[in-house]
C-alpha cells in the first residue's frame, strides 16, 4: 500500500521543498521500530497533500559520539551535499517547526521494506556505489542494509543520514564489499569540483553548512574528500568493528 499522492512524481525539488517548508502539518503518527522518536506526518494545503518523515530534536535519543540535538541538522547538511554532488539521491530535506519542536522533514518514500541491502546487493551492488562513497565522504556511523529504500521505479533512495559528520565517530556500515575497491572516475571528478567549492570560504553551499556543522566537522568534512580525491579507492573496515547494530 503507498501513502504518498501520485502528484508528487511530477513536482521539482524546490516544489517539494516549498511543501515541506510551509504547509502545515495536520496529522501526526509515530513511526515504529526508531531508537530515537519518528513520526510520518501529513502536510495539506487545500485539497492537496504530502507525506513526511519528521523527526524532532526533542526526540533523540542522547549518545556519546554526537552532540545533543544535532541530528536532525546533520540529515538536513546530508541532503544539502547530496544535492550539490548530485549522488546519491536523498530525498528532499528541511529543518522547521512542527508539533515537537524543532526538526528535520524528509520527503516520505513509498518503498518496498521487504527490500534491503542484503537481498539487493547481489544483483545491484553498482547502483550501491554512489550510497557507500557518499558514507565516506560524511563519516556515516549508522549505513544499515535497510537505510536505502527502493521504490516502484526501482530507484534507491539514501536515508537516515543524523549520524554523520563528526570525525570523531567510527565508521559504521553494512557495505564491506567495497573495501579497496577504486571509486568511479566520473564520482571523482563531481567529488573534486565539491571540494574545490568548499575550500572558497564565500560558496553557498559551505556557508548553508555552517548554520548546521562547526567548523571542525566542515574542515573535516574538506580533509576527508581530498583524502579520497588523493586514494582514489575505498578504505578498508573491518567487519567487526565498523558495523552498525542493528544490521538491518
Amino acid at each position: 500500500m503507498t501513502i504518498q499522492p501520485d502528484s508528487v512524481a511530477g513536482l521539482s525539488r524546490q516544489e517539494i521543498e516549498h511543501r515541506l517548508n510551509n504547509w502545515p502539518i495536520n496529522g501526526i503518527g509515530l513511526h515504529p521500530g526508531g531508537s530515537n522518536y519518528v513520526f510520518v506526518i501529513r502536510l495539506a494545503d487545500q485539497d492537496d497533500q504530502i507525506y513526511a518523515i519528521y523527526k524532532p530534536a526533542s526526540g533523540e535519543r542522547p549518545l556519546r559520539d554526537f552532540p545533543y540535538g544535532t541530528l536532525h541538522n546533520r540529515e538536513w547538511s546530508a541532503y544539502l551535499l547530496a544535492d550539490a554532488l548530485g549522488w546519491p539521491a536523498v530525498p528532499p530535506t528541511v529543518v522547521r517547526e512542527g508539533p515537537h519542536g524543532i526538526g528535520s522533514v524528509q520527503l516520505f518514500i513509498d518503498a518496498d521494506f521487504t527490500k534491503h541491502y542484503f537481498n539487493l546487493r547481489d544483483e545491484r551492488l553498482d547502483d550501491y556505489t554512489p550510497i557507500a562513497m557518499f558514507d565516506v565522504l560524511i563519516n556515516n556511523a549508522d549505513r544499515k542494509g535497510g537505510a536505502c529504500l527502493l521504490d516502484a521505479e526501482g530507484q534507491l533512495w539514501a536515508v537516515d543520514h543524523g549520524l554523520t559528520f563528526n570525525p570523531l565517530a567510527r565508521r559504521r556500515t553494512v557495505m564491506f564489499e567495497f573495501n579497496g575497491t577504486p571509486y568511479p572516475e566520473d564520482l571523482l571528478d563531481a567529488l573534486n569540483e565539491l571540494i574545490s567549492s568548499l575550500e572558497n570560504g564565500n560558496d553557498e553551499l559551505r556557508n548553508k553548512l555552517s548554520d548546521t556543522l562547526d567548523i571542525h566537522e566542515i574542515d573535516s568534512l574538506i580533509r576527508r574528500g581530498n583524502e579520497m580525491i588523493e586514494d582514489r579507492t575505498f578504505p578498508i573496515l573491518d567487519p567487526d568493528w565498523n558495523v552498525p547494530w542493528p544490521m538491518i
